[in-house]
């Protein structure tokens, strides 16, 4: 049941990805961000990882997709700028290789016999061990995240400012 479930959310993952990346209009592209989001947080519950599950949603879904959004409404893309494209060779040649790299890994999941799934830790998933390693093995990624976060907020403030 858990293998049906995890096959079921990732496709559901990929498929509101794709509807993510293809959408000429940014907050439309947020909000199938967002249930990419939520899609990951199932994951994460089917994997028996209720902390993370909860940590994703409330982080991603909730704070970095309102910080998105408001830079998204920051940046005030007009409607010219939303028009839509007209098809375009190097697009073509992106969707067939697409396609070609999506039936490949179709192809590797149905060759691939997926046997009995490793034994989970214990401990997976709960909050002590996901902050101790937060705060020991993994300091300096995680602050170079945030600083990378804050780069990215005063990016986005200079840039919307620059059009007022």
């Amino acid at each position: 049941m858990e293998r049906i479930l995890f096959y079921i959310i990732g496709g559901l993952m990929v498929f509101t990805s794709l509807l993510m990346v293809t959408r000429r209009n940014p907050i439309t592209s947020a909000i199938w961000l967002i249930a990419s989001f939520f899609g990951f947080a199932a994951m994460y519950v089917v994997l028996q990882a209720h902390f993370i599950a909860v940590i994703q949603v409330l982080l991603y879904a909730g704070a970095i997709m309102v910080l998105f959004i408001f830079t998204i409404m920051l940046l005030n893309i007009g409607a010219e700028e939303l028009k839509a494209r007209t098809l375009q060779f190097t697009g073509v040649i992106g969707g067939a290789v697409t396609i070609y790299l999506i039936m490949l890994l179709v192809l590797g999941i149905l060759k691939e016999h997926v046997g009995t799934l490793p034994a989970i830790a214990q401990d997976f998933g709960f909050a002590n061990p996901v902050g101790e390693l937060l705060f020991t093995r993994y300091l300096v990624p995680f602050e170079l995240t945030s600083v990378l976060i804050l780069a990215t907020i005063v990016g986005s403030v200079v840039m919307g400012k620059r059009r007022l």
